[in-house]
């Protein structure tokens, strides 16, 4: 029989397909975000800490892997000092660190509340990805003030497959420098323009110009923008999806 195709990396760890990879130094504020999210797993029988699990894939999908599978690999192949940055538990001084083995990752990916790990990897992007344009600007400061640019946009996740079959679709916040701010996995009963508000209600939008397409073009939108998130926006436009 042929073998089984990998699977494809959830949409939390999709957000790091193709960015740098993590310098040691960074691993704590991950480490930090991920210590917040809530474990689904019953305390009995826990080899590994859940902000270890997901570092180690978070560390893998920067280093290239594309699958489960190459999570898996790359971990195994891991040195123990990576391994212990990324948060392995050291219970015996004189033996190696442990790398999750797939499944573990697997059952971890397929359990933990999707929103919150979105939330928490993209949090890390953008404090990371702020902190360089801090750096470029100390640099080379620009000759005027710039309004961050936010694209809200829509799709469907290639290979991901609900129980009752349906495709996943998730509404996603992209800044002009192609960091995902937020994303959000639409009810498979509901649409976009439901979840346009709970989307963006958590981001600091001050003085940032929000684009979004035909659909999510509704009065409503437009007053909470400008009323509660004092932000401006440019509705019914091709969105910066794919920059």
């Amino acid at each position: 029989m042929p073998a089984a195709p990998s699977s494809p990396i959830p949409s939390g760890l999709g957000q790091l397909a193709g960015c740098d990879r993590a310098c040691p130094d960074e691993l704590p504020d991950l480490l930090a975000r991920l210590s917040c999210l809530p474990d689904p797993r019953r305390r009995r029988g826990r080899r590994h800490p859940l902000p270890y699990v997901l570092a180690v894939a978070a560390c893998a999908v920067l280093a290239g892997a594309k699958s489960l599978t190459a999570i898996a690999e790359w971990a195994a192949d891991a040195s123990d000092r990576l391994l212990f940055c990324c948060g392995a538990a050291l219970r015996d001084p004189d033996r190696p660190c442990r790398a999750p083995s797939e499944a573990t990752v697997r059952r971890v990916l397929q359990r933990i509340d999707g929103d919150a790990f979105d939330a928490a990897i993209g949090g890390w992007l953008t404090a990371r990805a702020d902190a360089s344009r801090a750096a470029d600007q100390d640099r080379h400061p620009p000759s005027r003030p710039v309004r961050a640019a936010i694209a809200v946009d829509g799709k469907s996740l290639r290979g991901a497959i609900r129980a009752d079959g349906r495709r996943v679709h998730l509404l996603s916040t992209l800044r002009g420098d192609g960091i995902v701010l937020a994303q959000r996995a639409v009810d498979a009963k509901s649409n976009e323009i439901t979840a346009f508000r709970p989307l963006l209600d958590p981001l600091d939008l001050t003085g940032a110009v929000v684009t979004f397409d035909a659909l999510l073009t509704q009065t409503d939108h437009a007053k909470f923008l400008v009323e509660e998130k004092n932000a401006h926006y440019i509705a019914g436009t091709v969105t910066l999806s794919g920059v």
